[in-house]
């Protein structure tokens, strides 16, 4: 198919406040919050941390779903975010709120009049945070807002003023623009239809980036060039560029390839593309799964969700990434492919060692397809760091066990950082095989955690803490899952005063 001319060769192109932005020549590595503050001359949006931890950075995106007809706007770190994924998307920063006659917008009005600003550093990120759940068109509980806000940091004004304004933000008369129904209109959507692409002729490409739009045009290019970098979100990618100060090689975007942002239910079980974002896999997979829910919710920020790929945190193979144990207790199978070859793996093959995989060159991750939870299977995932959100696990565990007539047939155990890759406790599980379901069997499996891991010190937790932690992780799963589990108290915010 011959390309199409009103697609300009090698040019980003985006909507900013109504017009379409035209970028050519800039490293295919520019963040967007460096074309903000250094080509376009927006600097509301700051920079913080420069690693998608602070907020400081966020800004929105508008974005066709994948039936073409309809949009979603989403919150993203833009100090991680390299300029050429936001292709054919609508960026939206804090300047854009205002109006032209100079009315703010509701969240902007709530911020001032709940005196959610001091030094107005982290304030833009706040505003931008909650403009994306304003755009919802609910007015937000006060859950809400406060994971709507997990990812942005204030050092000097308090988060009492900040959740306050979220939680009347929706009391204030909607402005012409950017409101709920407005962002969303047909105006809007033929905007962003307008800047699809369709074939492989018009996909953007040129020098150090090419963003394919099938499967098969990625494989086709990564078996050309096997040394090629695969981008999906950019949230640990893009620390190499602002931390490490990394020249990358090459890079082919997944991002725009609509098949691999599928997910599907199937016989098989719940098949999750690689490209499908953590808050859409994570989504699917608490539908699926609800007790998974409390490690969904600790598992990241909105932004960072928003941005990066369940697929991504598999493929990179971090010890600690905090999908992999869920996705291993549960059976995951990976599927992988290059060139016209696929195959497929359980997912805890995949990992070889520190940062080695079971990956031949020009080979990608196409999805994950996690099997359907057998009848009345107990199953949890908890993870322990030192701060309740946005923090690194010192340790993640996943547990999922079938009992019949109250004796275990089948228990998968797997732990991240424990070991130098997410890994099954083997000699636990086999420990607790036949037996009944109760305390003594799992005592078996905590005391069996020493013959599966050495875990290593480091400034996370000594090995002893870890182990510890692990044991403790299988008790709690077990307290959750017995008998008296109603009347056990297993999280600090479930204990109640004693009465005086």
């Amino acid at each position: 198919m011959a390309a199409n001319p009103e697609i300009p060769a090698g040019a980003v192109r985006f909507i900013l406040d109504g017009e379409v932005v035209t970028v050519r020549g800039l490293p295919p590595t520019t963040t967007v919050l460096e074309y903000l503050r250094e080509v376009a001359c927006r600097t509301g949006t700051k920079e913080g941390c420069a690693e998608g931890d602070c907020g400081a950075c966020t800004v929105v995106l508008g974005e066709l779903a994948a039936d073409g007809r309809s949009v979603s706007y989403n919150a993203v770190n833009s100090c991680i975010r390299f300029l050429p994924t936001i292709d054919g998307k609508e960026l939206v920063t804090v300047e854009s709120l205002q109006s032209p006659d100079g009315e703010l917008h509701p969240v902007q009005r709530s911020m001032v009049e709940h005196h959610g600003s001091q030094c107005g550093f982290c304030t833009p990120g706040f505003v931008m945070s909650l403009f994306a759940l304003y755009l919802r068109g609910e007015r937000p509980e006060r859950e809400a807002v406060l994971d709507a806000i997990s990812g942005n940091l204030c050092r000097c004004t308090g988060y009492r003023p900040i959740i306050d304004a979220g939680c009347r933000m929706g009391e204030y008369p909607e402005t012409a623009r950017w409101n709920p129904v407005e962002a969303r209109s047909p105006l809007r959507v033929s905007a962003l239809q307008a800047l699809s692409r369709k074939s492989d002729a018009d996909s953007l490409r040129f020098s150090g980036f090419y963003a394919p739009l099938t499967v098969e045009d990625l494989a086709a290019a990564l078996q050309a060039a096997p040394d090629s970098l695969v981008l999906a979100g950019g949230t640990d990618v893009g620390l190499w560029v602002t931390k490490h100060l990394r020249d990358l090689p090459p890079i082919i975007y997944t991002g725009g390839i609509v098949e691999l942002r599928q997910i599907r239910r199937s016989a098989a079980g719940l098949h999750i593309g690689a490209a499908a974002t953590l808050t859409e896999a994570w989504a699917a997979l608490v539908a699926e799964f609800p007790p998974l829910a409390e490690l969904a919710k600790r598992f990241a920020s909105p932004p960072v969700c928003n941005s990066g790929t369940l697929g991504g945190n598999i493929a990179n193979g971090s010890p600690i990434g905090d999908s992999m144990p869920a996705l291993i207790a549960l059976g995951a199978r990976l599927h992988l492919r290059q060139g016209a070859h696929a195959r497929d793996m359980p997912l805890e093959s995949f990992y070889l060692g520190y940062q080695k995989k079971d990956l031949l060159p020009g080979e990608f991750v196409v999805g994950v397809t996690v099997p359907s939870a057998a009848p009345g299977r107990l199953l949890a995932s908890y993870k322990v760091a030192k701060r309740i959100e946005q923090d690194i696990s010192a340790v993640c565990g996943a547990f999922a066990v079938d009992l019949r007539d109250e004796h275990i047939i089948n228990a998968r155990f797997a732990f991240g950082g424990m070991a130098a890759t997410p890994a099954r406790a083997l000699h636990a599980e086999a420990a607790v095989m036949g037996m009944q379901w109760s305390d003594q069997a799992i005592e078996k499996a905590a005391e069996a955690l020493s013959a599966d891991f050495k875990p290593l010190t480091d400034a996370r937790g000594t090995s002893t803490y870890r182990l510890q932690i692990a044991a403790n992780m299988l008790r709690r799963f077990y307290l959750q899952n017995c008998a008296q589990s109603q009347a056990v108290p297993v999280r600090v915010t479930d204990i109640t005063p004693a009465a005086l």
